[in-house]
């Protein structure tokens, strides 16, 4: 969030947990133009690795400003 939205931005973390998957959330207030270089591979990135582990992930900018990243990544819980 710092890199893209900008160091005067705020950001929300939400992370939800289900039996046999994690929800994650990010939403920001920024303007998504630092103008800062990018080195990674950014939401393509991303989302490449949320497939790889049979998830999804949508990246958007917000109607009311700023950018919102979700994931949802299955998993198999520990046997007890």
């Amino acid at each position: 969030v710092l890199k893209h939205a900008g160091p005067m931005s705020s950001a929300q973390v939400r992370i939800s947990r289900k039996t046999d998957a994690v929800s994650i959330e990010v939403h920001d207030d920024g303007q998504n133009d630092t103008g800062l270089p990018g080195a990674g591979h950014g939401i393509t990135g991303m989302r490449e690795r949320a497939q790889l582990l049979g998830g999804t992930l949508s990246a958007s900018p917000r109607p009311e400003g700023g950018f919102k990243v979700v994931a949802y990544l299955p998993f198999v819980p520990e046997p007890k």
